[in-house]
């Protein structure tokens, strides 16, 4: 049986459906042996309802720390969400500083004052080339602060199925190697199934360029409801082995070890 690990669930300290019990009741149920908590914070505050407000960060650590130590039947981990935006690299520091973390998922959400998921509307009319190069840029700026262990939903851009018409294998490439230079691991997000995308990020037909550079990978669901806990797992260890994988990144105070699929 593998070993599984889900470390990107949220909560209703952020824009989750139900506390964090209900998740680790759902993991257990699914034999996973880690779960991971990471609600969405943004260093600029983020919207209400979404992020999860920065004097809430002391009783959200403190409710995960008392699970992970009630807890010997898995293991909990404790991380964050966090949004890369340019220019607040003294306060993402700053939170990342604050408590002990396990890990910390960095995500690229905005290109300028938007949201690239949101909604469709962000992609009308725009030139769709030059949207997909300012967000794998962006993705990689962030993988290069040496902030983040798992760089989230890498081609989150993907979400509405606006796609440029030309060849993209560079901007993958690109990203692959940013990730491995800066030792960075990355998610197969399983949640872009229940997106309008109805696939994994990162795109799988690019994926073998992430094992060709030998970046470390994590399988999580990105849940937003227990029910969603290691949803389509099976497939995505499935489609790790045939790019040829054959370990994923785990975390613990922030130090990653490997473990097999």
């Amino acid at each position: 049986m593998i070993y599984g690990t889900d470390y990107h669930v949220h909560t209703t300290y952020s824009d989750g459906r139900r506390e964090p019990e209900a998740y680790i009741e759902a993991a257990l149920k699914l034999g996973l042996r880690e779960i991971g908590f990471s609600d969405h914070l943004n260093p600029a505050g983020g919207p209400p309802g979404w992020c999860m407000p920065h004097d809430r960060l002391p009783e959200y650590a403190g409710h995960i720390l008392r699970l992970k130590r009630e807890h010997k039947d898995i293991a909990v981990r404790l991380g964050l969400e966090i949004d890369y935006l340019p220019n607040t690299e003294e306060v993402t520091e700053k939170i990342i500083n604050s408590f002990p973390f396990d890990f910390i998922i960095g995500s690229v959400h905005y290109l300028g004052e938007d949201t690239v998921d949101l909604g469709p509307e962000f992609y009308i009319g725009k030139d769709i080339n030059l949207i997909y190069e300012n967000y794998f840029n962006m993705v990689c700026e962030a993988a290069s602060t040496g902030f983040f262990d798992i760089m989230g939903h890498p081609d989150l851009v993907r979400i509405h199925r606006y796609r440029p018409e030309s060849d993209i294998t560079h901007l993958y490439s690109m990203m692959a190697s940013a990730f491995g230079m800066h030792d960075v691991a990355f998610e197969l997000n399983t949640n872009g199934r229940n997106k309008p995308l109805n696939d994994f990020y990162p795109d799988r037909q690019y994926l073998h360029l992430f094992a060709e550079y030998g970046v470390p990978v994590c399988v999580n669901s990105d849940a937003h409801f227990p029910e969603r806990i290691g949803q389509y797992f099976s497939d995505a260890y499935d489609l790790l082995k045939r790019v040829g994988y054959r370990e994923m990144a785990a975390f613990s105070g922030r130090e990653r070890y490997s473990i097999p699929i």
